[in-house]
């Protein structure tokens, strides 16, 4: 597990790297700096890019003997997600979470940086370029703000009904009949936000400002930072069929809610055929 030291200085890089790769680019981006990957809601920016490899780099340097997985190397090469297989210590990176928001010149996106030992998430941070702030957690520590030197203890909110429940609910990588029964679910939730953004859809759980979260494709960098943030700040988190979640499931699912008790109750709304 990684020290107070550490997590400062990871911290320190994710600033860093935003300064000079992605925020000079924020607002400014033009056709030909975005490309497209698996299809047309699935784009990459010359600064995903960029800021991908200063972090590799910068992570290579303060810690020279954990290897690194980043987003859009795996993109480039798919064989290397079989890394997260490994027992070796990896470090998993999202560059820019909520690139077609970025890429939009909206301000939902954020960096986040993982550490996976044995398939286990042992430190999660999610920086956000725009509030210059980054939420962190590790296993038994609890979640926590980082701005500047204040640290601010973080909380999940509290459980409410299902008809007071906000929750942001992925459906599009979801086959039939789950997709179905799941979007006919949504009618007994109170509001269903989507950011198209996992890292900030994470830090509002985490802040208490929204209750719960699903989603069917469970990429590591996507989720890894945010599963144990949520986790560490009070919340309930498992796959659709109530098994833990772990970064190597790809597509096993993950859902999160305030307590177990309102998990049970939004998979019951969610998943129920009746």
């Amino acid at each position: 597990m990684l020290d107070q030291r550490d997590l400062a200085a990871i911290e320190a890089l994710m600033r860093d790297v935003a300064k000079r790769h992605i925020m000079p680019g924020f607002g400014r981006i033009i056709a030909a700096q975005i490309h497209i990957k698996s299809g047309p809601l699935d784009p990459v920016t010359d600064a995903d890019r960029a800021a991908e490899s200063a972090l590799i780099d910068g992570l290579g340097r303060l810690f020279p003997g954990i290897g690194t997985l980043g987003e859009e190397s795996v993109a480039a090469n798919p064989a290397g997600l079989t890394a997260i297989d490994r027992d070796d210590p990896i470090f998993v990176i999202d560059p820019i979470d909520g690139t077609q928001n970025y890429a939009a010149g909206l301000p939902l996106f954020g960096t986040m940086i993982a550490l996976i030992v044995q398939n286990r998430v042992l430190s999660g941070l999610i920086y956000d370029p725009i509030r210059d702030d980054t939420v962190i957690a590790q296993p038994g520590g609890g979640a926590w703000l980082w701005r500047g030197a204040e640290r601010t203890r973080l909380r999940t909110p509290p459980a409410v009904p299902l008809s007071a429940m906000i929750a942001s609910i992925s459906w599009q990588y979801m086959p039939e009949p789950e997709r179905g029964l799941v979007l006919r679910g949504l009618t007994a939730l109170g509001q269903m936000p989507n950011f198209r953004c996992a890292a900030q859809t994470y830090r509002a759980i985490a802040m208490g400002a929204i209750h719960a979260t699903l989603s069917r494709r469970t990429l590591p960098w996507d989720h890894a930072a945010g599963s144990l943030i949520v986790a560490e700040a009070g919340g309930f988190v498992r796959q659709p069929d109530g098994a833990a979640w772990q970064p190597s499931a790809l597509n096993g699912g993950i859902m999160t809610a305030p307590d177990e008790a309102s998990w049970q109750a939004l998979h019951a709304a969610l998943y129920s055929a009746s």
